[in-house]
């Protein structure tokens, strides 16, 4: 099953560098969203209510954190 998989990043975060990582190790694609870079994508998170990163969106769920355990529940 294959599932949208977005990832909120900034270019300072060690878990977002992990979590894409857990990501590239899987072959799972993902699109990226910089924060550090990106000033919508930034804007985006703070109206969903997130203040730091990784935030990570699999289909409607969202993961705050590198959860590798929750990922890989979601991703199946």
């Amino acid at each position: 099953m294959n599932k949208n998989v977005t990832i909120y990043s900034s270019d300072t975060c060690v878990y977002c560098h992990y979590a894409k990582e857990f990501f590239k190790k899987r072959g799972i694609s993902y699109v990226e969203k910089n924060v550090s870079r990106d000033m919508a994508a930034r804007k985006e998170l703070m109206t969903q209510g997130f203040m730091g990163v990784p935030v990570i969106k699999i289909g409607d769920e969202i993961v705050q954190g590198f959860d590798q355990e929750r990922l890989e529940q979601l991703l199946g």
